[in-house]
């Protein structure tokens, strides 16, 4: 899809991987992959540059993975984000497997459900992203966030909808996909500020820090930010030291796997700041999230997707919500089984 279709909200068919890791012992884990421009260019390159460096190793010693992989893709691969993702959740999965714990409990459990916010598709009108977060209110969901299309009268119209919408106490938050310029950035920062918004997401682009710093320095909403830099945790670092967000974010695909999401985490913690992880679309991969989200403390939402029924496929059972909280499984690993009816009748292509 070209970015315009993009940022005017088609709905695309969403393509995806599946990896499956096998050991000697006879465990197995697969979970499902990004698929970024299509999966069978994916799975190319997950064949080519990632399966040859895991064959044969110790899906235990991930953090031996994890180092070697970041130098041997410096050198020759510089594959795309949200390659090495799959497979360090797959060996994730394999040792809460051998563990016989889920995910969740084997990472380290804080807590067994966390809050659920809702986040927008683009919509038509700023009456349509009020009606959606009086809805999602409705459901007894912990917040709303709008992705706006990028134009700043239509953007402050559904700001200011969708706090009349739903009251002065329930959060909401903005995310326009780095839309803006430095000045209207900061304009619709101040707005936000007056409607009691929760948090100012990737109001510019996530590398331009100066102006991101600066922007951080000027408003009292927190300017929230990182998902799409490479190379977690170490990108991140120099982010938080500096002030450039006062809040990260990560998540299992685009960051580099569970690895990448606790490593982000434990980094933000040790400076007071809160590290949000970001939706990864597909309820599989939205799933190993959530186990991630139940093992860290300053992390204060699970990201959904909405509508949720376009991402809500791939597992054998539903993400269990309960009073606006997402529950955890207790079965050993992901917790709820892939659905490989599903799976199967979608594949076209074994790598």
């Amino acid at each position: 899809m070209a970015a315009s279709e993009m940022r005017g909200g088609v709905k695309s068919d969403l393509e995806f991987l599946v990896l499956t890791l096998k050991t000697d012992e006879g465990l197995e884990a697969s979970t499902f992959g990004f698929a970024g421009r299509g999966a069978r260019m994916a799975g190319e390159i997950a064949a080519s540059a990632l399966k040859p460096f895991f064959l044969g190793r110790d899906p235990l010693f991930r953090e031996q993975h994890w180092h070697d992989y970041r130098m041997a893709d410096r050198w020759w691969n510089h594959v795309p984000m949200y390659s090495y993702g799959p497979f360090d959740i797959a060996c994730w999965l394999i040792g809460a497997l051998s563990a016989n714990q889920p995910l969740y409990k084997y990472l380290g459990a804080y807590r067994d459900r966390v809050p659920v916010y809702a986040s927008s598709l683009l919509l038509k009108s700023p009456a349509d992203y009020a009606q959606q977060a009086r809805e999602i209110k409705a459901r007894g969901w912990k917040g709303y966030k709008l992705h706006p299309p990028g134009d700043v009268a239509f953007d402050l119209e559904a700001y200011r909808a969708c706090r009349e919408a739903v009251g002065p106490d329930f959060k909401l938050m903005s995310d326009p996909v780095a839309a803006y310029t430095f000045e209207q950035a900061l304009k619709i920062g101040r707005e936000l500020e007056k409607l009691d918004y929760h948090w100012f997401e990737e109001p510019l682009y996530d590398e331009s820090h100066h102006t991101l710093r600066e922007l951080t320095r000027t408003l009292d909403i927190p300017i929230c930010g990182a998902e799409v830099l490479t190379k977690h945790p170490y990108s991140v670092a120099e982010c938080i030291s500096g002030r450039v967000f006062d809040i990260v974010r990560a998540d299992v695909s685009w960051s580099g796997g569970v690895t990448a999401v606790m490593k982000t985490a434990h980094l933000a913690e040790a400076f007071g700041v809160q590290c949000e992880i970001h939706t990864t679309i597909y309820h599989p991969l939205e799933l190993v999230n959530l186990h991630c989200c139940a093992a860290v403390k300053n992390s204060e939402f699970f990201e959904l997707l909405v509508p949720d029924t376009h991402y809500a496929f791939g597992l054998k059972e539903p993400i269990r919500i309960e009073d606006g909280y997402a529950i955890l499984p207790d079965k050993p690993g992901l917790g709820i089984d892939l659905d490989w009816d599903l799976i199967d009748n979608c594949t076209f292509d074994v790598l």
